[in-house]
């Protein structure tokens, strides 16, 4: 089973393009292009389920379109619209970095860690609709925290271990227990 900590959200499904099945999609990273991948992942009744591609093509630098095995007909397509379009960060390569990947969804399901290397939590959702960048981070025990993702409190970013050390500023963290 595919987990959410193992994908990367790169657009969303738009509508059917013709007769044959195909789907538009808006990307907002077009990352997927520069790997070689087999599938994209699509949500569908909240499972993440693969689509093995059997062809896509740009439309612009923001749309392209896409053809899924076994998908061949309007009604078939119409099922995937909507819904947000994913690939595995496995298929990442090492040279590929955060910084390449528009947006810090990337940084989902990263682990984060203070400056004394206790453990936060894990980046459950990325808020990046705002000014600043916020990081929704869940602990062990299911209580969540909301932490600016600016560059003044990170400290240390591990690609490979998909950690994140950050130097918090004193009581941003019980900042959530008000109400």
């Amino acid at each position: 089973m595919i987990s959410r900590e193992d994908v990367l959200q790169i657009g969303q499904i738009q509508r059917p393009h013709g007769l044959q099945g195909e789907l538009t999609f808006s990307f907002t990273s077009d990352i997927f292009d520069e790997i070689e991948i087999p599938y994209f992942i699509c949500e569908v009744d909240g499972i993440l389920v693969p689509f093995f591609i059997e062809s896509y093509r740009f439309k612009n630098g923001e749309v392209a379109l896409v053809k899924f095995e076994g998908i061949d007909t309007e009604d078939e397509s119409r099922l995937l619209v909507n819904s947000p379009l994913y690939i595995e960060k496995k298929f990442l390569s090492d040279e590929i970095s955060g910084d390449e990947i528009e947006g810090a969804i990337y940084y989902i399901g990263f682990k984060v860690y203070d400056e004394n290397q206790q453990q936060i939590g894990v980046i459950k959702d990325v808020d990046d609709e705002t000014e600043n960048v916020l990081f929704l981070i869940e602990d062990e025990t299911g209580k969540e925290f909301i932490i600016p993702a600016c560059d003044e409190y990170i400290l240390e970013i591990d690609d490979d271990k998909k950690t994140i050390q950050m130097q918090l500023p004193e009581g941003l963290l019980s900042m959530n227990d008000e109400e």
